[in-house]
């Protein structure tokens, strides 16, 4: 377990995609896990399921675009646990449309969910990973960071290349306190809530973009995810990790 008495906190956890896959790959690596998420219903859900299997793990209600309830979280956390090791930026929004018609509005959500929440949560945690002299973070980003995309994603691509930026900046400022930073920028993961918001056809076509023909699984991302948060990482910091079956450089 190559995570074994590491605490990790990932946001967006309790949903059916690469967060909660995440959270539950690090817990069988052995980490104390924070599930955060904005819904109660399923982190409870989530939390129970890890214990009943003998993890480690507590729930955190966490909208990531206010301060006061990371505040909470990270508190939480201290209290018990001790310490924070690993932070797992995961929370992302996303809204379909095209610039001309997308709003003041929906801009600022996505890029407060995406962006300034990652950067809310990061400067929650790194007070104390500081002062342990010791970290890990690790942001998701997109594949559609840099390639853009012409299916109305303008504020998403633009966040999600923020996020990257973001990533550097963190690594740069923080390797001096022996804290890494480090960011996932996965190519097509199919999930329930894509489903929602793309029709069949698009996401059909999207599959078929891939080297291997294929969206990638959750449980991939949490892979790459749990090698990041690891030891075997230890000499990765503000690198952008691409994981998406050669999107990012064949569009």
């Amino acid at each position: 377990m190559k995570l074994k008495d590491k605490v990790v906190i990932v946001t967006a956890a309790a949903g059916a995609g690469i967060g909660q896959a995440t959270v539950r790959r690090l817990a069988e690596e052995g980490a104390s896990v924070v599930v955060s998420d904005i819904n109660e219903k399923r982190i409870k859900q989530v939390t129970e399921s890890l214990k009943s299997e003998g993890h480690k793990a507590i729930g955190a209600i966490c909208d990531v675009i206010k301060a006061d309830q990371i505040e909470d979280m990270v508190k939480k956390t201290l209290d018990e646990f001790g310490r924070i090791d690993i932070l797992v930026n995961d929370a992302a929004r996303e809204i379909l449309a095209p610039i001309v018609d997308t709003t003041e509005e929906n801009w600022d959500l996505v890029m407060d969910v995406c962006l300034k929440g990652t950067f809310l949560c990061t400067k929650a945690v790194l007070p104390t990973m500081i002062k342990q002299k010791s970290g890990t973070i690790i942001n998701i980003a997109s594949v559609d960071g840099y390639i853009g995309s012409p299916m109305g994603e303008c504020s998403y691509c633009s966040a999600k290349a923020g996020v990257m930026a973001f990533t550097r900046v963190t690594a740069a400022e923080n390797g001096q306190h022996g804290i890494r930073a480090n960011c996932l920028a996965p190519g097509f993961v199919p999930n329930d809530f894509l489903k929602r918001i793309y029709p069949p056809d698009e996401l059909k076509s999207m599959e078929g973009m891939s080297l291997l023909g294929r969206g990638a699984k959750p449980e991939e991302m949490a892979s790459i995810i749990a090698f990041l948060a690891s030891e075997d990482a230890s000499y990765l910091t503000g690198e952008v990790i691409s994981a998406s079956a050669g999107l990012c450089w064949r569009y």
